[in-house]
């Protein structure tokens, strides 16, 4: 495959490209340290860098003091209860109601009228 496509392919010198200086940019470069130009303002990004860490830790800390504000504001019975109340809060938890067991013995003991009219609040009978 020898002939002009090899030379094009293989990048070769070919009519009206520019060859690379001496420091490896092109003659035509208007910066030769153009990919170094960010070091120029180092110090000031670093600067924003810092700031933006600081305001975050602040805004963290300021979140985490909220946070333990609303604790202080909810009620809880293991912190908020004197330690002897414990024994008392078990027997609250171990309460329960029974499920229409009685129901029948309770509606034949009630003085509660069954003809009387349902109660409607707001009108008057």
């Amino acid at each position: 495959m020898n002939g002009p496509n090899v030379a094009k392919l293989t990048g070769s010198s070919a009519p009206g490209k520019e060859e690379p200086a001496a420091n490896g940019h092109g003659e035509g470069d208007a910066n030769p340290f153009a990919d170094y130009m960010w070091m120029e303002n180092e110090e000031e990004y670093n600067r924003q860098v810092e700031e933006e860490l600081l305001e975050q830790e602040f805004l963290e800390r300021c979140f985490q003091e909220m946070l333990d504000e609303e604790d202080q504001d909810w009620f809880i019975p293991s912190r908020d209860l004197p330690s002897g109340v414990g024994p008392l809060q078990q027997q609250l938890n171990g309460l329960t109601v029974n499920d229409n067991n009685n129901a029948d013995e309770i509606a034949r003991k009630s003085s509660l009228n069954p003809e009387a009219k349902e109660f409607v609040p707001g009108v008057k009978y």
